[in-house]
């Protein structure tokens, strides 16, 4: 008879310690893509992402609502939802790509005429921005209504220092800044990927959240102008904000990989 080992799963198992550790604060650069034809589906595949993103995160109300994503090889058009596809059922062949004369060059529903109107004014400003986000939150509208732009009250809000316009009659551009209030109406940002731009969008509805919050509970403390400066040149850029969104897409796709399609 063959003698049969008994494994103690439970008895502890030495460490196996790097031979050459190294600090490592952050990630390794994101190769290349290596084709337009690449670069065009990392776009719509995060822009798809991104709508469902917003769904979870409740910024889906009715009819309203767009992100877009420029095309990297016809740099004057861009791909946007169709209007009345609900943001949670999004997938990347229900996409419309739209000219600069808001014209559907692919996909045959509807097109929201706000996205357009909206959109097209950013994209045609700055030819830096790929992406830039727009909805109907309530946290970002309830903030709208005050007229006044966020105070830099946390480290998290430090990415917004200085960096978000406020509009009493908007007008579709917001210059090199990542945001922009929009007075009675909500907020917009805008960002050099479609990662950047929603991301961004969720951590100012956010930042709108926490200063209503404090507002409400008392006088808050607003963080000094050095610090704040110092602190938005360390977690104000798009790379933060990229892996950001990157590690709510991975869930996101693994749980719904239909929006792939």
């Amino acid at each position: 008879m063959s003698a049969v080992l008994s494994i103690d799963r439970n008895a502890p198992q030495p460490l196996k310690l790097n031979p050459n550790p190294q600090q490592k604060y952050w990630f390794d650069p994101t190769p290349p893509r290596t084709s337009v034809q690449a670069e065009r589906r990392h776009r719509q595949e995060r822009l798809a992402g991104a709508f469902r993103l917003f769904a979870r995160f409740g910024f889906a109300q009715g009819l309203a609502g767009h992100i877009t994503a420029r095309d990297p090889e016809l740099t004057d058009h861009f791909w946007v939802n169709p209007l009345g596809i609900h943001f949670s059922r999004i997938k990347v062949s229900d996409l419309l790509l739209v000219n600069a004369k808001g014209e559907t060059v692919i996909g045959d529903r509807p097109l929201n005429k706000a996205a357009f109107a909206i959109h097209a004014a950013i994209h045609e400003h700055n030819p830096k921005i790929v992406a830039a986000a727009h909805t109907h939150s309530t946290y970002g509208k309830a903030w709208s209504t005050l007229g006044r732009k966020l105070d830099t009250i946390t480290q998290d809000s430090c990415v917004f220092h200085e960096d978000v316009a406020l509009f009493d009659d908007f007008t579709g551009m917001v210059g090199d800044r990542k945001g922009a209030i929009l007075k009675n109406h909500g907020i917009l940002t805008a960002g050099p990927t479609v990662e950047a731009a929603a991301w961004w969008y969720i951590a100012l509805d956010n930042a709108c959240h926490t200063q209503l919050l404090a507002e409400a509970a008392g006088k808050p403390q607003p963080i000094d102008e050095a610090t704040a400066r110092h602190t938005h040149s360390q977690i104000g850029g798009p790379e933060g904000a990229i892996h950001s969104f990157d590690s709510l897409y991975e869930g996101l796709v693994e749980a719904e990989p239909e929006l792939l399609l």
